[in-house]
């Protein structure tokens, strides 16, 4: 019987953010997994930390690699589940049943998604073009068929931070993959990796703009279209919240005189 999930760490000297995923996963009580740990040869004590649990972990290796997507497609070539689930280090399942109650839904889909606690995306059921504009399925909350790797390719490493998005984008508007959302908090996220940055903004944007470009030349137009929308609305916020506090804090004067 084929195992029914492959889980993906990816870790570089983040031994804390290591053991506290390694955790989540041993401590489940749904067992019909496998788990594969790639550390990009960390120097801080986490392989100490994976020698810790090696008996609990179907492989792992420390060595250098060429980045995050490096990393993960290192692990995606070790798996044999039907599904793939990523969890980078820092990152970790939201209790011990998760696995259990997600899988007691069969899911059938390629990509079956849930939510990332304090998640406020309201996914709709047909995920349309534009909402991936400036949205994305949750990456840690996600389950990627393993035969989608073999169909689509692997993560592109040329992409620094929006690889896995790519990799969504190409899967449901141009291989027509089939997905469903779930209404379960699968996991945690850890908010202090690189794509969580502010000084990674500029960069994603970057990313997915040169994305659009290669892939969807022809909804180039209606993104940057779209883009330019949204940054007009954003300042417009401003200068509305801006003139309200303005007159507020004229009004709290004047009665104070």
């Amino acid at each position: 019987m084929n195992t029914k999930l492959s889980i993906i760490t990816i870790n570089r000297n983040n031994k804390d953010g290591l053991q506290k995923t390694i955790e989540s996963v041993i401590n489940q009580t749904f067992k019909d997994y496998e788990y594969i740990v790639i550390d990009g040869a960390s120097t801080d004590g986490s392989v100490d930390v994976i020698k810790q649990y090696a008996n609990q972990i179907t492989y792992w290796v420390s060595e250098p690699d060429k980045g995050i997507y490096n990393a993960m497609n290192k692990g995606i070539l070790q798996t044999k589940g039907e599904y793939c689930l990523f969890l980078n280090s820092g990152d970790y399942l939201f209790d011990s049943n998760v696995l259990s109650s997600f899988f007691e839904q069969k899911p059938q889909e390629d990509i079956a998604f849930g939510n990332i606690l304090g998640d406020t995306i309201n996914y709709p059921t047909n995920l349309r073009f534009s909402f991936m504009y400036g949205l994305t399925i949750q990456h840690s909350a996600s389950f990627i068929k393993r035969k989608l790797f073999d169909r689509i390719g692997l993560y592109d490493e040329s992409y620094k931070i929006v690889s896995d998005w790519c990799f969504f984008m190409l899967a449901l508007y141009k291989y027509d993959s089939s997905y469903k959302y779930y209404p379960i908090v699968i996991s945690v996220f850890d908010t202090t990796g690189i794509s969580s940055q502010p000084q990674s903004r500029t960069l994603l944007l970057d990313e997915r703009d040169n994305f659009y470009k290669q892939e969807f030349p022809l909804f180039y137009e209606d993104y940057q279209e779209y883009f330019t929308m949204k940054q007009k609305l954003n300042r417009s916020k401003k200068d509305i919240l801006i003139f309200w506090l303005s007159t507020i804090k004229k009004k709290i004067w004047k009665k104070k005189l």
